[in-house]
């Protein structure tokens, strides 16, 4: 099933592909990792690389994650890693987030952003050489803030997040203005985007998670649908989509039909995050995809109806009894659930 050309560009592999489960969060695809995937009835995948484990270093060859670089990736180690995914029968729909060393100068407009900035630009050309379609990314030098945990459905644990209990000291040497934040990622949209169009990868942005004004002294720029439409119109592009999480949609308290509808309709969508929350920011904490603020299943059937036809991921997901690290039962939970769903949704459209 492996090959060590991309033939007919990134995203040919994946035209004719339906709406469909997938799973990701996580960089690790060893073969039993891979071997459990596929036991799940699932064969699209993503891999998160937002940080990098130094105990990879010390993993056997043949389950070492094949990604090293002084700030980018070659084409080798990518198609290496696509080849390992697919001698398993799975398809590696993306790579999700470099981490944020590689760019965080671009994104605060930092001493290394031009440098930064031409290593970027290979890592995506050489994601689209090695076949992969998709690379997603945030715009959060600042990362993912969670205040603690808490217990939901039968002692689950989820994490949680309450303004109130926020550290106020900076996450780097200074205060950033919104204004700032806004030139850097246009600057970064009109660099990367040729690339990314010359290549066929589609580049997909992630919310802020917590979607607040600020955290850190640094502004959340995508925490509401204003500053997400503005997002999709400063460079417009085929080639520039969203990664819907809905769970941090779900933070923000807007509303996600009209989202779904809005972004659907221009083909905006790259792939979803499905997972969902209860409450909105400044306090909300995560929970099973069934008991959140949002309907599931007619948030399932708004992709359907706009023509959504990628990838959908459980993406934080509960801590159930005797769960590992990467929370196997909250993810095959998840996943059933979907996949139910999505069953569901098929015998309905079919009876119309």
């Amino acid at each position: 099933m492996a090959s060590d050309s991309n033939e007919g560009g990134s995203a040919s592999r994946f035209e004719e592909l339906p709406m469909r489960i997938g799973l990701g969060q996580f960089m690790d695809p060893t073969e039993k990792r891979l071997r459990y995937v596929k036991q799940l009835g699932v064969e699209d995948i993503l891999l998160n690389m937002y940080q990098y484990d130094p105990d990879y270093e010390h993993m056997p060859d043949d389950e070492r994650m094949p990604l090293e670089g002084d700030g980018e990736w070659s084409v080798e180690n990518l198609i290496a890693l696509r080849e390992r995914i697919e001698d398993a029968g799975i398809r590696l729909n993306a790579i999700e987030n470099v981490p944020i060393s590689f760019y965080e100068d671009v994104m605060l407009g930092g001493p290394n952003r031009d440098e930064q900035l031409e290593k970027l630009k290979r890592t995506i050309r050489h994601i689209g050489e090695a076949g992969i379609p998709i690379f997603g990314y945030h715009w959060a030098p600042a990362g993912v803030w969670r205040t603690g945990s808490t217990a939901v459905r039968g002692g689950a644990s989820v994490s949680a997040f309450d303004a109130d209990e926020l550290d106020a000291s900076l996450t780097h040497d200074r205060e950033y203005t919104e204004a700032e934040l806004w030139e850097n990622y246009e600057h970064f949209l009109r660099e990367v985007i040729p690339v990314a169009e010359e290549v066929g990868v589609d580049l997909c942005l992630h919310p802020s998670d917590p979607p607040m004004e600020r955290l850190g002294g640094v502004p959340q720029l995508f925490r509401n649908f204003e500053n997400f439409k503005r997002a999709m119109d400063l460079v417009p592009s085929e080639n520039h989509k969203l990664d819907l999480c809905l769970g941090c949609w779900s933070q923000m308290g807007e509303n996600l039909p009209e989202v779904i509808r809005y972004f659907g309709e221009r083909d905006e969508i790259g792939y979803v995050h499905f997972r969902d929350v209860e409450g909105t920011v400044p306090a909300f904490h995560e929970t099973f995809v069934d008991e959140g603020n949002y309907d599931e299943y007619e948030l399932l059937c708004a992709l359907d109806e706009v023509g959504f036809d990628g990838m959908m991921i459980p993406d934080h997901t509960p801590h159930l009894e005797d769960d590992t690290d990467w929370e196997h039962r909250g993810r095959a939970y998840t996943v059933g659930y979907l996949r139910g769903m999505l069953r569901a949704r098929r015998a309905e459209t079919r009876g119309e």
